[in-house]
């Protein structure tokens, strides 16, 4: 009867393991190979805790046949052993087995992680098993530090985390684009006299729908408490199936009162560097194994955003930039002029092959914007943020919000944007209105520039997508 504490595999690679050396130890977990001959068996097992496995070197002579056969890779144990200086390479220590207790088996005919390269189609079809891959174990692994980075980070500097709610009535993103949320009868809703679903006898007496962004909401708290941040799921009913879309994401939504567009985007590159910084200083093996097995060039990009300053490049500029390299033979696929709204390859072009760092573009056409920027004297541009990073594009976008009431309804109006349910909203600029900024981070557009990964189906645990909401 094993009666001894577990102690974590991640603390046996740890500096200060020595004082356990020649002492027995307890670790649990899950089997990744098992090798040996007729004399001993080498077993890798893996706890979740490190990227790393731990060596149990297991004496055939002195364990049961019949229960070694049982433990084959997938298989769940618990290990009584003693902790020793390894003998071989690729490990510092290892685990000379005393006592095995097999807790669960995994009939290696059928489980579907066996020793061998598996595809990234091929995981996801297995979501509930791929976490226990080196892989996916390392992402999780980096989402779960990223996202902590982002609470230290906000909270450290006087922001307070603001809940905004995820079932909502304003529409101001376009319906289209938001899940319906309802308790009425699909098969059979009460209707209107015209034929019109009557909402008024839904649970919420109105049509309402997962939230597509707390930014709104976000900006009440901005307006009484200062500095506020939102970080939870928001919801997109677009049918994108392409490696950068999911229909179920989680969003950083910081927004600040007093804070003009040089503060913001002196925000927008301290928060970025931040959350980089704690992935190289905090997941140093898995950004390593990342580095070798998913992007060969990972660390060094990583640290090549931490060492230099981002650029700031108005949009008229960014133009001009991309016309020239037209003119010099370059070729896009999406045509290229004043007034579009950026491609990812134009994007991508600017940051990787022109000025070779991130850029945080500003002053954006009115036009291609959302009507709550607020507009530059000039009256074409509105004072948008979108900061650009190698190898995806966007990954930050952002604005000083407009905070002049008469502006903001002119801006309502002219778009034809439906109000009725915003005038909570409007109420902000009625009274005691301030200057005010913030910016919307996908946390899983952060999470495939720290992991390296090329889709973003692979930075969350269950992705839901166009006809996919498995697990």
């Amino acid at each position: 009867m094993l009666i001894m504490k577990r102690t974590e595999i991640k603390l046996l690679f740890a500096e200060s393991v020595e004082q356990l050396i020649g002492s027995d130890v307890v670790v649990k977990g899950w089997v990744r190979t098992k090798r040996g001959n007729k004399n001993v068996a080498f077993i890798a097992l893996n706890d979740g805790s490190t990227i790393n496995n731990i060596q149990v070197v297991v004496d055939l002579a002195n364990f049961d046949e019949g229960l070694l056969r049982r433990v084959t890779t997938g298989a769940c144990i618990c290990v009584e052993g003693q902790l020793v200086k390894s003998q071989g390479a690729g490990q510092s220590v290892e685990i000379q087995a005393k006592n095995i207790v097999l807790y669960g088996e995994a009939d290696p005919d059928s489980y579907p992680l066996q020793k061998k390269g598996h595809s990234m189609e091929f995981l996801r079809e297995i979501g509930h098993l791929r976490p226990r891959t080196n892989t996916f174990g390392a992402v999780c692994r980096i989402r779960h530090h990223m996202a902590y980075a982002i609470h230290t980070f906000f909270h450290e500097r006087g922001f307070f985390y603001f809940h905004t709610p995820l079932i909502t009535a304003s529409d101001c993103e376009g319906a289209g684009e938001m899940f319906q949320v309802t308790t009425l009868d699909m098969k059979n809703p009460p209707r209107l006299e015209d034929g019109s679903i009557d909402y008024s006898q839904d649970f919420f007496g109105k049509q309402t729908a997962l939230t597509v962004s707390g930014q709104l909401e976000g900006e009440l708290g901005a307006t009484a408490l200062g500095k506020i941040y939102t970080f939870g799921p928001t919801f997109r009913a677009e049918n994108s199936n392409t490696p950068r879309h999911l229909a179920e994401f989680w969003m950083i939504e910081p927004e600040m009162a007093f804070y003009d567009i040089d503060d913001l985007t002196a925000l927008e590159e301290e928060f970025i560097k931040y959350c980089v910084t704690w992935a190289l200083d905090h997941c140093q093996d898995d950004l390593q194994f990342l580095n070798n097995m998913i992007d060969k060039g990972l660390l060094e990009r990583l640290k090549s955003v931490v060492s230099t300053d981002f650029v700031r490049l108005p949009y008229t500029e960014g133009i001009r930039i991309l016309e020239e390299a037209v003119k010099n033979g370059h070729k896009f696929e999406f045509p290229v002029y004043w007034g579009v709204d950026l491609a990812s390859e134009h994007e991508r072009y600017l940051v990787e092959e022109h000025f070779k760092k991130p850029v945080i573009m500003i002053d954006y056409p009115k036009e291609i914007k959302a009507f709550y920027m607020k507009q530059n004297d000039d009256g074409k541009t509105v004072q948008g943020t979108d900061v650009l990073f190698p190898q995806i594009g966007e990954i930050i976008g952002g604005s000083v919000r407009e905070e002049n009431y008469d502006k903001l309804m002119n801006s309502i109006t002219e778009r034809n944007i439906p109000m009725k349910d915003m005038w909570w909203y409007l109420d902000t600029r009625r009274y005691g209105t301030c200057p005010h900024a913030g910016f919307g981070l996908g946390f899983e557009r952060l999470m495939l520039f720290v992991t390296g990964m090329a889709n973003i189906r692979d930075v969350i645990p269950f992705p839901r997508t166009p006809k996919t909401a498995e697990f």
